[in-house]
């Protein structure tokens, strides 16, 4: 058997927006994807899985089945409706009763600030493009670290930058649904992560209790070909776009020269600049070091090709197995036909990857501090048969990637907790209803919780901290 460290953290994972409903209750205020959803899809998250009403629910269950951890993120037009301004003292409430009831199940919270839920306010005005929204952002924080600092021990500024400007500007699946811009892509990027720097050194200068870092969705790139030099640049670029970029911002406080002539390279075939200054690069190099811990989020690795032709990307949102097309110009185009298996959405299930991306920042990020594996996951069209899910694919997913866990702390690298995404199913963005990843299974008419295969065979896991040689 292998085990896991004694005081491994076994958590699940969970969104405001995905999770919570009550999309205008109390005086929470709108965020972009209330308007995005009503002008181009047929769902909402209304209620989504109805965590406002049914917290101490999913936190009483999270006890009962061994889950010591969960990501909650804070909404931050809950708390601020337009974003700045005025309070919304109901909004402050809620948090202080679902941190409290975590606590009281010795459940420990891990409190994300920005979860892909800009108030639409800000929004409408840029979001992170707009330089003053970092303001409000960090001015946010501050009004959390100093209202729940004597209870919070861990904290998130961003969960998943790199997707966030993807979404937004380069596939078009986030609001507001702009395609192939480049420039926005590597600005909103960077603005982001100046948002991050400026949060961390507020955290540390202010001498608040606990910790903070941030979540990055790291996709492992490998090239089709390795021995074909245009497939392993395809992979480098590939790379610069989704995890080097704000990596560097991260831990090096500047973007590497290597970093950069990829960055310049995409904007030559693409169009595209990027604005930085060097009081932000002052910024970003006195934060390198004070982030307490990297949360990374991992559920894919792509193989890619060389690739000159047109940009042409098409995501996957309804789970029909080989419908993705992804290439781009000057960059590469992801090869799917790999003798990899697959979710129905196209997301590759490779392990490897993961462990691969922790030695990557072990090796070229020595200041790290300590890992945590804050998403991992696999979608599943679970089948309900009288309360009974049978989701055996989903633990084979789940003790797949924990092995890759174990052998990465055995090779050096400090990773000290898991987070299986979800714990409970969840509103799932563009993909709506249909894509669940919860250990317990949610009837989204009557609300009602099931527990799962996998929720039964995680809660031994918890147990035990063992896995199957």
């Amino acid at each position: 058997m292998l085990k896991l460290p004694e005081d491994f953290i076994f958590g699940g994972a969970t969104a405001a927006y995905q999770a919570e409903g009550a999309t205008a209750k109390d005086g929470k205020g709108r965020v972009a994807w209330d308007t995005f959803l009503e002008e181009n899809y047929w769902f909402n998250a209304e209620p989504a899985s109805d965590f406002y009403n049914r917290y101490p629910v999913d936190l009483k269950l999270a006890e009962e089945f061994g889950v010591n951890g969960i990501r909650i993120s804070i909404a931050w037009s809950r708390i601020f409706p337009n974003g700045h301004g005025e309070v919304n003292e109901k909004g402050v409430e809620f948090y202080h009763k679902v941190i409290d009831e975590a606590q009281k199940r010795g459940v420990e919270p891990f409190i994300t600030l920005h979860h892909f839920d800009t108030p639409e306010a800000l929004h409408k005005e840029g979001d992170f493009l707009n330089r003053e929204n970092i303001e409000h952002f960090v001015n946010y924080a501050k009004f959390c670290f100093e209202e729940y600092g004597g209870k919070v021990k861990y904290w998130t500024t961003f969960n998943e930058i790199g997707p966030i400007g993807d979404g937004q500007y380069l596939v078009g699946k986030f609001p507001p649904g702009i395609k192939y811009d480049f420039g926005k892509v590597f600005q909103s990027h960077h603005n982001m992560m100046l948002a991050h720097a400026k949060t961390v050194k507020l955290f540390k200068e202010n001498g608040y209790p606990g910790e903070i870092g941030i979540v990055h969705a790291l996709q492992t790139k490998y090239p089709h070909d390795p021995n074909n030099p245009a497939d392993v640049r395809a992979a480098e670029l590939e790379d610069i776009i989704h995890n080097k970029f704000i990596l560097d911002a991260t831990f090096k406080g500047e973007y590497s020269k290597g970093t950069m002539e990829g960055v310049n390279h995409i904007f030559d075939a693409n169009g595209g600049s990027l604005t930085i200054s060097d009081e932000d690069m002052d910024i970003l190099y006195e934060a390198k070091d004070l982030n307490d811990f990297l949360g990374i989020n991992h559920y894919m690795s792509d193989w890619m090709r060389g690739y000159d032709g047109e940009t042409e990307i098409f995501h996957n949102s309804t789970g029909d197995e080989g419908t993705s097309a992804y290439r781009i110009k000057g960059v590469g185009e992801k090869v799917f036909d790999v003798d990899v298996p697959r979710t129905d959405w196209d997301w590759m299930i490779y392990p490897q990857g993961l462990y691969d991306q922790i030695m990557r920042v072990m090796e070229e990020y020595p200041n790290y501090k300590k890992i945590y594996v804050t998403e991992n996951g696999m979608a599943y069209k679970d089948e309900f048969n009288d309360g009974e899910i049978d989701d055996q694919p989903r633990i084979d997913y789940i003790e797949g990637y924990l092995k890759a866990i174990h052998q990465a702390i055995e090779d050096g690298a400090n990773v000290q907790g898991y987070f299986v995404w979800s714990l409970m199913d969840v509103f799932s963005w563009s993909n709506g209803y249909n894509k669940r990843y919860g250990l317990f299974y949610v009837d989204f008419e009557t609300q009602e919780r099931y527990p799962k295969k996998s929720a039964y065979w995680y809660k031994e896991l918890a147990k035990t901290g063992e896995l199957k040689g």
